[in-house]
């Protein structure tokens, strides 16, 4: 890979990204530009900029480096990812849109009205969020490292600051343009190497089969439910992972908040809908740098399988088709980290803004300007903390530690949302219970991932992939406290479940349709 090329490409993506986010700056001015970008955002726009949001450094690098190592059952990551979005639309897309909040603990406060949820909500937005940048911090360090040899700190660094400095420029607004930008550059770099690898195939002499590339690979790797790459107990492992994926998605703070951009709750479903569909055009590619990467890059699996993806080029073709395929995937990656950590970011901001620097600055003075600086603020913090803790997760690989992320919203917002949505006798103790419950025990397994997972055996399945256990616990303790305690059943509930499920359309006031 050539690092001139490779380092070219990378100041491409930062200029336009820079760019892109300065021009925000030009159109944001009030707390709504950023928080929610005016609700103004249409569908087609909000899905291509969810999608460049959503697509991490773990599915751009660690999808395949997954599969690379540990073969067929790493597909339910793709899989798993994609569905989320159909549970999301299915069970809160557009109630959450109805609610009117900014943030996720906004939602909770005005369905439960409790000061007490709202910060049990922030403080986990927060952890997830946190939890969520480390790898993309930690992929955009492999990125710089295999691109120019430095150090991983330093490709964390570049990200941190073009975040911040994208961010605090024009917080959502700013965003949605730049990560609308990011999803067709990601997807242009993965599709481009492999169609380039599929033309070349097959205008070979004696072209040689896709699957051969599987030669040496061994049936474990190529068979689901197989114990390969030292999986144990794999069939647990796998639908685990799956719970955490499908039900994660609706509790990932970076996500729900771009459905408050929507106009109305059914632009909302609109933008689901196709999301989806974006979705599963850019996952139908890591899969194949995975296979061929068993014959072209085997020496990564025991070494740094992450980098697959941008290995795979310069190990295929010399000389200058290489570089250039591998400085255009180099560009993807940085686009997955900068997208995905921008939405993070803004979520996170989001909350330290509103529940920790404005409720104090605002003693002093008031207005949009002192929210929309507080919000810059916040920024700045929000992607700090990431940046110093990231060197924790160096014994996970990308998409493991994204998917104890996962495991982590499953079990905490999955059952507050799901619930808060369709279930009037939850109570209040019932959803501060779930929260607390559901979250210790899956940040216990996060912790015991970080520091040292057991050895193998039942409690290696468990903390590896804890959603299985933890999310039903969740479930269970909310509607347990919850049938304890009906008289903390909020006295607005019958209010706010007619506005969640009110089409715009009809004036829940006067039952009529609005004007």
């Amino acid at each position: 890979m050539s690092s001139a090329m490779s380092l070219t490409a990378i100041g491409l993506v930062i200029a336009a990204t820079i760019g892109i986010g300065l021009f925000g700056l030009r159109i944001s001015r009030t707390t709504s530009d950023f928080y929610v970008a005016s609700r103004a955002v249409s569908p087609r726009w909000n899905a291509s900029a969810i999608s460049g949001e959503y697509l991490s450094a773990a599915s751009f690098l660690g999808v395949a480096g997954l599969v690379l190592v540990n073969g067929a059952d790493m597909l339910w990551f793709s899989v798993g990812y994609t569905v989320g979005y159909l549970m999301l639309l299915v069970l809160i897309a557009a109630p959450l849109r109805r609610s009117g909040a900014y943030t996720l603990p906004d939602f909770a406060e005005t369905r439960f009205e409790s000061a007490v949820v709202r910060r049990l909500c922030s403080g986990l937005v927060a952890g997830i969020g946190s939890l969520y940048l480390l790898p993309q911090l930690r992929g955009a360090g492999l990125t710089f490292h295999a691109v120019t040899g430095a150090p991983p700190a330093v490709g964390a660094a570049i990200v941190a600051a073009i975040v911040v400095i994208n961010v605090a420029a024009g917080g959502m607004r700013s965003i949605t343009f730049v990560q609308a930008f990011q999803y067709w550059l990601k997807l242009t770099a993965l599709a481009v190497p492999i169609f380039v690898i599929l033309i070349t195939w097959r205008s070979m002499d004696h072209p040689v089969g896709l699957l051969d590339s599987l030669q040496g690979a061994g049936s474990e790797w190529a068979e689901p439910l197989s114990h390969a790459g030292g999986r144990d107990h794999p069939l647990y492992a796998t639908y685990s992972l799956l719970l955490a994926l499908c039900f994660g998605t609706m509790g990932l703070p970076h996500v729900l908040v771009r459905f408050y951009t929507n106009p109305d709750g059914r632009a909302a479903r609109r933008t689901t809908v196709v999301v989806l569909a974006l979705l599963g055009l850019f996952y139908l590619f890591p899969p194949l740098y995975a296979v061929l990467g068993r014959s072209f890059a085997a020496d990564l699996i025991g070494t740094s399988p992450d980098t697959v993806v941008l290995e795979l080029p310069s190990r295929i073709f010399a000389g200058t088709t290489g570089d250039l395929l591998g400085a255009l995937l180099a560009a993807g990656a940085f686009a997955a980290f900068l997208s995905t950590s921008s939405g993070l970011t803004v979520a996170i901001a989001g909350v330290i803004d509103q529940d920790l620097l404005r409720s104090r600055l605002h003693r002093l003075t008031g207005g949009d300007y002192l929210a929309v600086n507080s919000f810059r603020i916040a920024a700045l913090l929000a992607i700090a903390v990431p940046y110093l803790a990231f060197n924790l997760t160096k014994a996970l690989s990308l998409a493991d530690t994204v998917g104890l992320a996962f495991a982590v919203a499953a079990s905490t917002f999955c059952p507050l949302l799901v619930l808060g949505i369709w279930w009037r006798k939850m109570s209040v103790p019932g959803a501060a219970a779930g929260l607390v419950v559901g979250g210790v025990a899956a940040i216990t397994a996060v912790l015991v991932n970080v520091i040292g997972p057991p050895s193998g055996g039942w409690p290696k399945a468990l903390f590896g992939q804890p959603a299985a256990w933890t999310m039903p616990l969740a479930f269970l303790t909310v509607v347990v406290v919850s049938k304890l305690t009906p008289e903390r059943i909020p006295r607005g509930t019958a209010r706010s479940m007619v506005r969640l499920h009110t089409p715009e359309a009809v004036d829940v006031d006067r039952g009529l349709p609005s004007a």
